[in-house]
């Protein structure tokens, strides 16, 4: 009894103390603003906090530290990005959006039971509704002829489609996930700020950051009894799997095919858009991989065109089809509409959907519910006032001061502006927007200023309020209703207390939703998939993944052989001995038509330095297609389009050769590390540029390991396969006539320069020790079919790949055609001059130099040939259309 005793007062004793230090740390949120973390008093935590601080153990408070580093360690592992859009007349200089990390804060936001019940029950009702609102729309039209919604409102709106008007979607669901973004009010009421009926975007987000959070904190997370977020999204996959089945039968498919329909790698959301198609097992394609044809909706494949039976969509209603909606589209599908129309595509969300984000719907929602559900609504909406309606405008004129204006018609017609609070404007700058309102009333809507509640951020030892907002997400059941994930994502403010927004430096948190009975463990583990579903789960490889992969292929060998060149050309600057003329300017050829240097720069026997000068610029210059830097860049932007293909660790790998490589030549670059006098540029030969670039090196071969041990052997990574060889064939026949046509390799040195730029030196001295024999050195460079970097082995290993490739034996042909049948197309004995009886054999250089030119023209060819062939899609119309 003693001991038992003596346990609990020390467990007491430890929450005390926890808490005390937490009450210590705590500054109480802004007046006005609910408190998520403190009570009313502000000397009490509420008991929600309590418990998960209880459950931390002793170091609660100086753990956060450690916790918040591993959680920003975490995003940048996993590349967990959010791109930012630049002002009007700013530009980026790499030519995108800004892309800037995740932010994540170490705490969630809790929330109890009780208080997720009222949002839970709300939230699917409003989801009913709008279903219900937006049937009624696009078929008999109720709400408008009785009143119930203004017709200039809807009818007006950029995203209401006329030519859908009609139309029953496949499925009869519209409405497949709604996000409804809702806030708590001073007195702890929460309301519905904003809703999203077109693409709402975060469940990607929602997934990484209970991941990442949840293993913060596991023990707190089990027995603060969480809810999972799995089975949610497992509903989304099934409301689009029952209508796409029936579409797939008719068509004579086993199984249907759903895709993920992105704007693309430049959208603001694009990480999560691919982080949700690889969990949700769905290929991720933009609308350039789409077309359309009888009134269906195919995927361009390497194999040919794939039926599409489902699009979960993330593009905008305006953009989907450039052929009846925005002509100037370069995101949407030619004739997707018609496929709608037809009823061959289920389309998550349908389109025509985005009136619906109005924000002056809102104020007209509690009379369309108590119409067309026969109930009120349970969870309310902020007071909204549409302007166009003159009775709504005159009510609250007046009122300004404690308003909200919003754009009615925000990003698709009219006036595009940020939220504007009343309450922190001057009275001048009220009056203009009263004057504005006046001039063009239908264009703004008015909503009630509300304080939003301030949840705390853990920053510098504190736990700092902050303004949050919770997006919460609502998927059809498939039996006409829905559920709410339990969850969301919570945003908070960045240091304005009224703006909640990412684009403007805003973070995000967990969202905990704490259950008081057995937690939903769910696992999106799939169920067994019988014999005739294998073939169907064989991932297609569209032709964009394709052509990426290819690019992949061929940036890695580029990067790859542009370094070994510098450092051989360092180590050729560093060198005290006499180099003969014959190899320097062999190195200065080849190293101006790599592009290491710019055409034109005097070469190294007229003027070494500023040859040197020039390839120490020319390194990170990335307005230069054939720079290091400039590569680099390409095949970190092809992996980040590859991002749903390529392993984590594939990922991270190129992330951090990327941000090393330009880490270390700017420190190179200020002398840092250098003996060099101050002002003095870094020579190519200095310590720390060379170790720059053999750091860069070492990270290319495990990047070249990742591509080569790592993929799956299909149709894509025998295209990246393809690219990066056809680039060795090139890059190495250009190395090889650069010295012979110079008469290099017949010295000492421009010899052995030769076999380390084909990174063959050791290969050689093991098989030929102590001899310099041009017939030896091209057996081994341009016959042998084991030696990898041999144009034979290089030859071999094209003719192997492109054998394997999807399309007719007619197809295949012609490109194994450009290629000769066998070896090289010629022997070493036809290499050489013809010698007298008795006379040993010579090499002319000559006969190297024009099969070196061929090889390369024939490594040109093949890559144009596959772009035509699986990338440029110009004959897909003839091939096989694959059920």
């Amino acid at each position: 009894m003693l001991q038992s005793s003596l346990e609990f007062d020390a467990s007491g004793w430890h929450s005390d103390a926890v808490v005390h230090g937490v009450l210590h740390a705590a500054r109480r949120a802004d007046p006005g603003h609910y408190d998520e973390l403190l009570q009313d008093t502000g000397q009490a935590l509420r008991e929600r906090w309590q418990r998960f601080f209880g459950l931390l153990g002793f170091d609660s408070l100086s753990g956060l530290d450690r916790r918040a580093a591993q959680i920003a360690q975490q995003i940048h592992r996993n590349g967990v990005t959010y791109n930012v859009y630049q002002p009007a007349g700013v530009s980026s200089t790499t030519g995108e959006s800004g892309k800037r990390p995740w932010s994540l804060g170490v705490l969630p936001l809790l929330i109890e039971p009780a208080d997720w019940q009222v949002i839970e029950t709300g939230i699917a009702q409003r989801a009913r509704l709008l279903e219900a609102m937006l049937a009624d729309c696009y078929g008999p039209q109720r709400l408008l002829h009785e009143g119930l919604l203004p017709p200039a409102l809807v009818l007006g709106h950029p995203s209401y489609l006329r030519a859908l008007h009609g139309v029953e979607p496949a499925g009869g669901v519209r409405l497949h996930v709604l996000a409804f973004d809702i806030a708590r009010g001073a007195g702890g009421e929460w309301s519905v700020v904003s809703q999203r009926s077109q693409a709402p975007s975060g469940l990607g987000y929602v997934l990484e950051n209970r991941l990442i959070v949840s293993r913060q904190f596991p023990e707190a997370f089990r027995e603060l009894r969480v809810e999972h977020v799995a089975s949610s999204y497992r509903s989304l996959l099934d409301s689009l799997l029952g209508p796409a089945s029936v579409i797939a039968a008719a068509d004579g498919c086993a199984t249907p095919r759903l895709a993920l329909l992105t704007p693309g790698p430049y959208n603001e959301t694009y990480f999560e858009q691919a982080y949700l198609a690889r969990y949700l097992g769905l290929p991720l394609v933009e609308g350039g991989d789409l077309t359309v044809r009888d009134d269906r909706l195919y995927l361009k494949t390497v194999q040919g065109l794939e039926p599409v039976h489902g699009l979960l969509r993330r593009l905008d209603d305006i953009w989907c089809d450039p052929l009846e909606l925005r002509a100037d589209s370069a995101l949407g599908v030619p004739g997707l509409l018609q496929v709608l129309r037809a009823g061959r595509l289920v389309m998550a969300n349908a389109l025509g959907a985005g009136f619906l984000e109005s924000p002056g719907v809102l104020g007209f929602m509690p009379a369309i519910a108590r119409q067309l559900l026969g109930e009120p609504l349970s969870l309310p909406a902020l007071p909204s006032w549409w302007c166009g309606e003159e009775a709504a405008w005159q009510a609250t004129r007046d009122e300004l001061p404690e308003r909200v204006i919003r754009p009615t018609y925000q990003g698709v017609r009219g006036r595009s502006f940020e939220p504007q609070i009343m309450a922190t404007l001057a009275p001048a700058a009220r009056d203009e927007w009263r004057e504005r309102i006046e001039d063009e009333p239908d264009e703004f809507t008015l909503q009630r200023y509300q304080p939003f509640s301030q949840t705390p951020w853990w920053e510098s030892g504190a736990f700092l309020p902050r303004t949050a907002m919770l997006r919460v997400y609502a998927i059809a059941d498939g039996r006409g209703g829905y559920r709410v994930l339990p969850g969301g994502m919570t945003r908070i403010a960045a240091r304005d207390p009224h703006v909640v927004s990412m684009q403007h430096g805003g973070a995000s948190l967990d969202t905990w939703v704490l259950r008081e009975g057995a937690v939903d463990t769910y696992s999106m583990l799939p169920q067994r998939l019988r014999p005739e579903e294998i073939a169907v789960h064989q991932r297609p490889v569209s032709s964009r993944t394709a052509e990426n992969l290819f690019w992949m292929g061929r940036y890695t060998e580029r990067t790859e052989q542009l370094v070994r060149l510098a450092l051989a050309t360092a180590a050729l600057v560093d060198d005290d001995d006499d180099t003969p003329s014959a190899v320097l300017d062999a190195v200065s050829e080849l190293v101006q038509r790599s592009g290491l240097a710019p055409a034109g720069v005097p070469s190294l026997t007229k003027s070494p330095r500023v040859f040197e000068r020039s390839v120490v610029a020319a390194l990170t210059d990335a307005g230069d297609h054939q720079s290091i830097a400039y590569n680099l860049a390409a095949l970190d932007r092809v992996a980040g389009a590859l991002r749903e293909r390529l392993s984590p660790e594939h990922g991270r790998l190129v992330r951090a050769m990327v941000e090393d490589f330009h880490a270390r030549v700017e420190i190179v670059a200020s002398g840092a590390e250098d003996d060099a006098p101050a002002g003095t540029a870094p020579g190519l030969a200095s310590d720390a540029l060379r170790g720059a670039l053999e750091h860069l090196a070492s990270q290319l071969a495990a990047v070249t390991g990742a591509q080569s041990d790592r993929m799956t052997r299909d149709d894509g990574w025998r295209l990246l396969t393809v690219g990066r060889q056809a680039e060795r064939l090139i890059a190495m026949s250009g190395t090889l006539r650069c010295f012979f046509e110079e008469g290099a390799v017949h010295s000492a040195h421009g010899f052995d320069l030769l076999l380390d730029l084909f990174d063959s030196s050791l290969t050689y001295r093991a098989r030929y020790p102590g001899r310099q024999e041009a017939l030896a050195l091209l057996d081994l460079l341009v016959i042998d079919p084991a030696n990898p970097r041999a144009l034979g082995c290089v030859l071999r290993r094209l003719r192997t790949e492109l054998a394997k490739l999807p399309g007719s034996a007619d197809s295949v042909e012609g490109m194994l055609a450009l290629l000769p049948p066998a070896g090289v197309g010629t022997t070493l004995v036809q290499l050489c001059r013809r010698a007298e009886p008795g006379q040993e054999a010579v090499v002319d250089d000559g006969l190297v130099v024009a099969l070196a030119d061929r090889l390369a023209e024939a490594g040109a060819r093949l890559s144009d040939d596959v772009g035509r062939r699986y990338f440029a899609l110009a004959g897909l119309h003839e091939q096989h259309l694959s059920v």
